[in-house]
């Protein structure tokens, strides 16, 4: 199969494309290495180096669109500049796939398009985000629907819970496990939004690189979580005693734009794809914690 990632150079899309051609695949990294990596696209791997916000061409069966603007502050403080990424680039993205007959595997949200949930969301809880980041990649998923209906694809939508795991930038502030930890390495001080009690789902990479696999072509809206909530303090007392520290954060304020209580009920990804995640968050935060120590 000829696949195609954007943002493969990124934290997600280079654990996806190693999988990728683990299996096989010809592979083509489209990335403009913003915030990717060249040395994590392996020489097995054809990089192109793009700016998704600009139209560009494929060949491919098959394209898994990572590359975002993922930064729920930079989207609140720059609202403009996250709408080119995620929606124009989503758009470029649907005809760069339409013109070569292929299907998209979107990696969008959940906990940023649900906003604050009152039990796990399925897919059919109401969106209802609170942050930019979250409006934009809910109106990229209403692009996706539209040119199923249109054009006939069928395209599919993963909504990602909280993604963590080796390779997550420190430098944006949804990656807080690698932010945590690195602090940690470092001797730095912790800081933590908030009174802390906020509660997120957390799942571990390699899970979500199964399931965009196994979603290939299913088209739909899948959820992609492990539904078990975890606070803020709880996470952080867990990457503590992961990286063998004794340490309290010190509390800010909170942030416009964070959800109160952000879970996924991903029970319809389990039956349609036989997809479960398999990695408990203790075991993913010591392969976190190995890979930025080592």
């Amino acid at each position: 199969m000829r696949a195609v990632v954007t943002g493969g150079a990124g934290f997600i899309g280079s654990h996806l494309v190693d999988a990728l051609l683990a299996r096989g695949d010809e592979v083509v990294v489209v990335d403009d290495l913003s915030s990717g990596r060249r040395d994590w696209v392996p020489a097995e791997a054809v990089l192109v180096e793009h700016d998704i916000r600009e139209p560009y061409s494929i060949e491919a069966d098959l394209v898994f669109h990572l590359a975002a603007q993922a930064d729920v502050g930079t989207s609140m403080e720059k609202p403009s500049f996250d709408a080119e990424v995620n929606v124009v680039g989503t758009v470029n993205t649907l005809e760069a796939a339409r013109a070569c007959g292929a299907e998209v595997v979107f990696s969008s949200t959940g906990g940023a398009i649900y906003g604050d949930v009152a039990e796990p969301a399925s897919e059919a809880t109401p969106r209802r985000p609170v942050s930019a980041y979250g409006i934009a990649k809910l109106c990229a998923e209403a692009y996706l629907d539209g040119w199923n209906r249109i054009h006939g694809s069928n395209h599919t939508v993963l909504r990602f819970a909280n993604v963590y795991g080796p390779r997550q930038s420190a430098a944006l502030e949804g990656g807080v496990v690698s932010i945590f930890m690195e602090r940690f390495q470092n001797g730095e001080e912790t800081l933590v939004f908030g009174d802390g009690e906020q509660t997120r789902d957390y799942v571990f990479v390699g899970d979500v690189v199964r399931a965009a696999l196994a979603a290939a072509g299913r088209g739909g809206v899948l959820n992609v979580g492990t539904g078990v909530e975890t606070t803020v303090n709880e996470l952080h007392r867990l990457c503590a005693a992961v990286a063998g520290v004794a340490v309290e954060p010190r509390h800010v304020k909170a942030r416009p734009g964070d959800a109160r209580r952000s879970v996924l009920d991903s029970s319809h990804a389990e039956r349609e794809l036989g997809w479960r995640p398999e990695t408990s968050l203790a075991d993913g935060l010591r392969l976190t914690w190995e890979s930025i120590a080592s």
